[in-house]
C-alpha cells in the first residue's frame, strides 16, 4: 500500500486553491516527478470540483497516464502510472484529496482524510487561506506515518464513524465529469500542466494502445 500524495483544497473559489499539499514519488524517477506532480494536482483539484456534497466521499480511479522517456538516442522507456483518488468534501468550502495507489483501503484513506481535514480546520481559519500555500510540516508527518498499513489500521479503529455502513461511491475520472467533458480537452486547457505535461499525455495517448480507464 502506498500513498502518493495528500491535497487540502479550497473549493469555494475558482480556481481552487491547493491550501496544503504533500507528496511521496520517490518511487518515480527523477526526471518523471514534474510531470506526475503536475497530473496529480490537476487530478486532485478535478476530484474536488466534482465532488459536490458536504459530506461525500468517492473513490475514483484515474485514467492510465503513460509518460515517455527518451533515455538513450531510439531507444524508449515508458511509465505507466496508475492510481486511485479518494476525495472527501467536508463542507462547501473544504475538500481533502488522497492518490495512492489501488491496493490502499479506501477507508483508510478516508480514515485518514477525516483526520487531516479536523486537523487543518482546527489549525487554520478560513482568513488565512489567502496565503495558500500553507506552511504544515504536520502533514507530512501524518502522511509518513499513515504509509504504515499497522497505524491505518490503528486509525481505522479510532474512526468508528468510517465504517462499512458508509456509503463510497466508486468512480471514474470519467464518470465525474460534467455533461459533454472531456479528460482530453480539461487537460488541453489547464493552465497548471506544462506544455512538457500535456506533450507526454498527448504522445502517449496516440502512440499507446494501453491508455485506458481502469
Amino acid at each position: 500500500m502506498k500513498i502518493f500524495a495528500i491535497f487540502i483544497v479550497q473549493r469555494d473559489v475558482q480556481p481552487l486553491r491547493l491550501l496544503s499539499t504533500e507528496y511521496d514519488l520517490n518511487s518515480f524517477g527523477y526526471f518523471q516527478r514534474g510531470s506526475i506532480q503536475e497530473f496529480m494536482n490537476f487530478f486532485a483539484k478535478t476530484l474536488a470540483e466534482r465532488n459536490p456534497q458536504a459530506g461525500q466521499r468517492q473513490s475514483v480511479a484515474n485514467q492510465g497516464i503513460i509518460i515517455q522517456m527518451f533515455l538513450i538516442p531510439h531507444h524508449m522507456s515508458i511509465l505507466y502510472v496508475d492510481y486511485m483518488g479518494h476525495v472527501y468534501s467536508k463542507s462547501s468550502q473544504l475538500s481533502g484529496v488522497v492518490i495512492a495507489d489501488k491496493e490502499y483501503v479506501p477507508r483508510v484513506a478516508f480514515a485518514v482524510l477525516n483526520k487531516v481535514l479536523d486537523e487543518f480546520s482546527g489549525r487554520f481559519p478560513p482568513n488565512q487561506w489567502q496565503s495558500a500555500p500553507l506552511n504544515w510540516p504536520e502533514l507530512k508527518d501524518i502522511m509518513a506515518r499513515y504509509q504504515n498499513p499497522h497505524e491505518a489500521d490503528n486509525l481505522l479503529r479510532v474512526q468508528k464513524e468510517l465504517d462499512e455502513t458508509k456509503i463510497i461511491m466508486h468512480k471514474t475520472i470519467e464518470s465525474v465529469l460534467q455533461r459533454g467533458d472531456k479528460l482530453d480537452d480539461l487537460v488541453n486547457k489547464s493552465e497548471e500542466l506544462s506544455m512538457a505535461s500535456k506533450a507526454f499525455y498527448k504522445t502517449a495517448k496516440q502512440t499507446n494502445s494501453c491508455c485506458k480507464i481502469m
